[in-house]
């Protein structure tokens, strides 16, 4: 990897540099409690697509429970009058998660199988961000103190150049990112999960 990089500075370059304009951005969110922090920054500076693409997510019924969140969190801000956002929902191919992740089932959490992961969500926004006419994309992933955020900016920014559309470099932990999620998952009364996603993570957890 790269040198390490202050990502919230050169988002906050970014943001600054917009000049009032509202470019359309496509933000992959893994869940409706990440996305909460993320959608209240950016919604001033971009008009925001949420794209729910997460094959990882084990079993089905927490896939489905989880984007229903999302799509709640999603109604509830809009009708609070902010700036509107969208939904879109990526196929669910669990099958394809699992095919690429085949001889890392046992690695430790946030190891090369979390990297694969991570690789699989943002190429697929990268790809539909350029074939939608899309400004920028971007992953609420960053929020969660347990990914790494120099990985998937480092990925975003080669999948970027790659499709041709920007990716917006965030760490969106930083300045309490991550502590105003849990404020905002509250105030909402979003479920919080207790593993990240991926019937691995749940085995982890189950294990302590």
């Amino acid at each position: 990897m790269e040198p390490r990089k202050n990502y919230q500075k050169e988002l906050e370059q970014i943001l600054d540099g917009l000049g009032g304009a509202r470019p359309r951005l496509l933000l992959h969110s893994c869940c409706g409690p990440c996305s909460s922090y993320v959608l209240v920054y950016l919604m001033d500076y971009f008009d925001i697509t949420v794209y729910y693409y997460n094959p990882c997510i084990a079993p089905a019924e927490e896939y489905e429970h989880r984007k229903t969140v999302q799509q709640g969190l999603i109604r509830d801000l809009n009708a609070a009058g902010c700036n509107p956002i969208a939904y879109v929902e990526g196929p669910y191919e669990h099958e394809t998660f699992l095919r690429l992740v085949r001889g890392h089932e046992e690695d430790r959490e946030g190891g090369e199988r979390c990297h694969l992961c991570y690789e699989q969500r943002l190429a697929a926004a990268g790809a539909y961000a350029a074939e939608h006419g899309f400004d920028w994309f971007c992953t609420t992933l960053s929020v969660s103190p347990y990914k790494n955020a120099q990985l998937l900016n480092e990925t975003g920014l080669r999948i970027g150049q790659e499709t041709g559309v920007p990716y917006l470099v965030s760490d969106f932990k930083k300045k309490n990112g991550y502590k105003r999620s849990i404020e905002l998952s509250q105030e909402y009364g979003l479920y919080r999960q207790c593993y990240c996603g991926c019937e691995f993570s749940l085995r982890d957890v189950s294990q302590h």
